[in-house]
């Protein structure tokens, strides 16, 4: 076999493992602005010559690498860093080569350790290299390097010479000017997608807009919305997100419940998108309009609040699509239009696009042309509504054209699907994603499943956004659970992930009773009528304001990377922590509703950078109360009927019950 003329045999370096990577750069890792990338690879070569391996990084606006220099760790592993500053797109490789340099320094100090005879050769073969990367520098390197180079060829004694070899200044010198004319480039340049820093710490409240009037029995409005938007901010929620806001479809609309046939007052699902007064790109005329949605995006923004608006790319048959672009939509035999379903549920009140129509390009084009116009209105936050049964070519396609107009835009995905599809739609550039936690309730099913979504490799695509409840989803745990049910659910949610949402009104109120036995949709669901909600001393506003706030003081919970979960003698209780530099959280949770649970949990110290033997303060801020813990091992106790959870925040430095006293 000919060797091929493209193979240089000197390139002696090979680097695998890189992290983070998705599918080998097809799709980028995410970060947001502020962070700072760590990455990782393997650099290794043959025999036993020192490598030096550096991380060379760039912004898509950017024409030129900058480039950091990479540290050994153990077993070839080699580690870097480098701070994201911009929004949009960056891209890094690795270069790693053999360094004649340092091979030859590390030599050197053992022959003078073993006193060995021939150091005036050992000298002169360094001075050569000193020499060749002299050629190679520029400036100041240039100079500095030349004043080595006169210092080895004085005839200053020996000791003075290697004085010289072991500063620090030349071997700087030396790697920055290192001989890397055969180096190994990995042949990726991996991107990393840096999004707002909302993409990765959110708190979302969802209301109906039309259930929002003042009065009983009337239909809110935009202004109505507006109105409430300083007690969204009290409770501390920074998205606001609407369901969708455009006109309603009459034909096959929906009555109270999902009925079949509507009565003439029955007002119809948001979902139905579409009708005489316009489509997706539409307000409905009871909401208000276009310039009332502007008016409350600037309002939101002024409390610290983004509108989300939902994205649901399916229509009413009476959305002017319907007319005026029928092949955007599949016929039957009989010429009429087919309508969503999912057998054996019928949806006559929606019509999916038909995406393997012919006209697949303009159809791709016109519902890109509706993010972009929402965008122009002030949006910067979509919640997309079921992007799983759409064709996932489309979202990347889509989410790319928008973000590289506009790289602050966050997307949330609504897809309850299977893991495969949820994780590709996470790569293709869904900015956030809702999770199975609605659905996972005890010890084992929350560690098993967290602990595979917050850590590489999901963690480097996939941000979670947990949801106890939707209005699609009322579990059978928040049916039969009574409060407790509730409150362990918001605890859960709020602590466990850094973004988070709540279903507005219905979870305060602790709205709970299913339509029927075995379904987990709401009776008198507010998809198909219109709610008048009006707070109570009983309900849970005042403990959605103060974990909200939690939340917010603690950096701790504003990410997931360092979530780790401890040890309970009972399955009913789950022990967690997250740190953030000297900021550490424990959160325990009694997971059983109805029964009071009490146990031995057990704290893994040296993980939370705690001392084994001194004791620390457990400052609950939930109760406010202040406890002195001794080592890891500590007992708790908790009713679900009183409060079912601590939130604790750790004070390293308590050393006796005296420092506890003073701390009080």
């Amino acid at each position: 076999m000919v060797v091929s003329e493209e193979l240089d045999g000197r390139r002696r370096v090979i680097i695998e493992g890189v992290q983070p990577e998705v599918d080998r750069g097809r799709f980028p890792a995410k970060r947001v602005l502020g962070d700072t990338v760590v990455v990782e690879a393997d650099v290794f070569a043959d025999g036993h010559d020192v490598i030096s391996a550096a991380a060379l990084y760039r912004h898509d606006s950017e024409s030129s690498m900058r480039e950091v220099r990479m540290t050994p760790m153990i077993n070839d592993r080699w580690r870097a860093e480098f701070a994201v500053d911009r929004l949009g797109i960056y891209r890094f490789t690795i270069e790693g080569w053999v360094d004649h340099f340092l091979t030859w320094h590390r030599a050197l100090r053992k022959r003078v350790e073993a006193q060995q005879s021939d150091l005036d050769v050992q000298l002169a073969i360094g001075l050569e290299l000193i020499r060749a990367a002299a050629d190679r520098a520029e400036g100041r390197d240039r100079r500095r390097l030349g004043s080595f180079i006169a210092a080895f060829e004085s005839g200053d004694p020996l000791e003075e010479k290697l004085e010289d070899v072991w500063s620090a200044d030349l071997l700087e010198l030396m790697w920055r000017n290192a001989d890397r004319s055969r180096a190994t480039r990995y042949d990726v340049e991996v991107p990393i997608e840096v999004d707002p820093k909302k993409a990765a710490f959110s708190s979302w409240y969802e209301i109906f807009p039309r259930s929002t009037a003042a009065r009983p029995g009337a239909h809110g409005t935009l202004r109505d919305v507006e109105r409430l938007l300083p007690r969204v901010a009290r409770m501390g929620f920074d998205v606001l997100y609407l369901p969708p806001i455009h006109p309603i479809g009459t034909t096959f609309r929906k009555g109270r419940n999902n009925r079949m046939q509507a009565s003439p007052e029955d007002v119809g699902s948001p979902w139905a998108i579409g009708g005489p007064a316009g489509g997706h790109t539409s307000i409905h005329p009871e909401l208000g309009t276009m310039e009332d949605f502007e008016r409350l995006v600037a309002a939101a923004r002024g409390h610290g609040i983004d509108v989300a608006i939902d994205i649901a790319f399916q229509a009413s048959p009476d959305h002017p699509w319907v007319g005026e672009h029928e092949e955007w939509f599949l016929k039957r035999p009989d010429g009429t239009i087919q309508y969503a379903e999912n057998p054996p549920k019928k949806y006559q009140d929606i019509y999916p696009f038909h995406f393997e129509s012919d006209a697949w390009r303009a159809l791709w084009e016109e519902l890109r042309d509706v993010l972009l116009f929402w965008i122009e209105k002030g949006v910067r936050v979509f919640r997309v509504d079921n992007p799983h049964t759409k064709p996932l070519p489309f979202w990347e396609w889509c989410l790319r054209e928008v973000k590289r107009r506009h790289e602050d835009v966050i997307f949330l995905a609504e897809a309850f699907t299977r893991p495969k599809i949820m994780y590709w739609l996470a790569k293709c550039g869904f900015s956030q994603s809702y999770t199975y936690f609605a659905w996972r309730n005890t010890r084992y099913e929350l560690a098993e499943y967290f602990s595979e979504i917050t850590k590489p490799p999901v963690s480097d695509f996939l941000r979670p956004n947990a949801w106890p409840n939707t209005p699609d989803i009322l579990t059978e745990y928040l049916q039969y659970g009574g409060r407790p049910a509730f409150v362990v659910r918001l605890i859960l949610a709020a602590t466990l992930s850094a973004n988070y949402g709540l279903y507005g009104p219905a979870f305060e109120q602790m709205v709970h009773v299913a339509k029927e036995s075995g379904s987990e949709e709401y009776l008198d669901s507010e998809k198909f009528e219109v709610k008048h909600w009006q707070d109570s001393e009983d309900d849970l506003t005042e403990l959605v304001a103060l974990v909200n706030r939690i939340r917010h003081d603690n950096p701790a919970l504003h990410q997931n990377l360092t979530l780790r979960f401890h040890k309970s003698d009972n399955d009913q209780i789950v022990c967690y922590s997250k740190s953030a530099g000297e900021n550490v959280i424990v959160t325990v949770v009694n997971v059983d509703p109805h029964n009071q649970q009490s146990g031995w949990v057990e704290l893994d110290l040296p993980a939370l950078n705690l001392d084994t033997v001194r004791p620390f303060q457990a400052h609950d801020l939930l109760s406010g109360a202040r406890h002195v813990w001794h080592g890891g091992r500590n007992y708790v106790q908790l009713n679900p009927h009183v409060v079912p959870a601590h939130i604790f925040r750790i004070r390293r430095k308590v050393r006796t019950e005296r420092d506890f006293e003073y701390f009080m």
